[in-house]
C-alpha cells in the first residue's frame, strides 16, 4: 500500500479554551458567592497551568503511518517503529473508555504509543488493517 495516513491534534482548540474558562469562573464564583477562601482557590487553580502552557505554546501531538514505518510526536519527543518489526497492535479499552495502543515487536517488547499522539481508535485499527498489521483488542484492562 503506498498511501500514507497522517493525523496532527493541535492542544490551541475552542473545547480546551471553554474547559479553562469555566473552571476559573467557577473558582471566581466560590469566592464570590460562598466566601471560599481565595488562597485554596488559587491552589486549585494550579492544577489548570498546563493546559495554560499548551494553549500558549500551541503544543501539538500526532502519528503517520507510512508504506515502511511508524511514526509519532508529542511536544519535542519522537520516535519511530519499522512496520516489519511490529508483530501485532493491541487495543485495550480502560474503565474510563478511553483506548491505548500498544505495538508489540516481534521480540516481544511491547512500545506504549502517547495517549495525546492517537486519532480515533477505529480509525487507526483500520489503517493498521490496511497494512496486514494484526490487531487484537482488550476490553477494560486497569493497567
Amino acid at each position: 500500500m503506498s498511501d500514507s495516513f497522517h493525523f496532527t491534534r493541535h492542544n490551541r482548540n475552542p473545547r480546551t479554551v471553554t474547559i479553562l474558562i469555566c473552571i476559573y469562573a467557577a473558582l471566581i464564583g466560590a469566592v464570590i458567592l460562598i466566601d471560599a477562601a481565595w488562597w485554596l482557590m488559587a491552589v486549585l487553580g494550579l492544577f489548570t497551568l498546563p493546559a495554560l502552557w499548551d494553549l500558549y505554546a500551541d503544543t501539538s501531538a500526532g502519528l503517520s503511518i507510512t508504506e515502511h514505518k511508524l511514526e509519532w510526536f508529542t511536544g519535542k519527543r519522537s520516535a519511530d517503529l519499522d512496520l516489519d518489526k511490529i508483530d501485532h497492535m493491541r487495543f485495550d479499552t480502560r474503565m474510563d473508555m478511553s483506548v491505548r495502543v500498544t505495538a508489540v515487536l516481534n521480540s516481544g517488547e511491547k512500545v506504549r504509543l502517547p495517549y495525546e499522539a492517537l486519532p480515533p481508535h477505529r480509525r487507526l485499527e483500520t489503517e493498521f488493517q490496511n497494512r496486514d498489521l494484526r490487531v487484537t483488542r482488550h476490553h477494560f484492562a486497569l493497567f
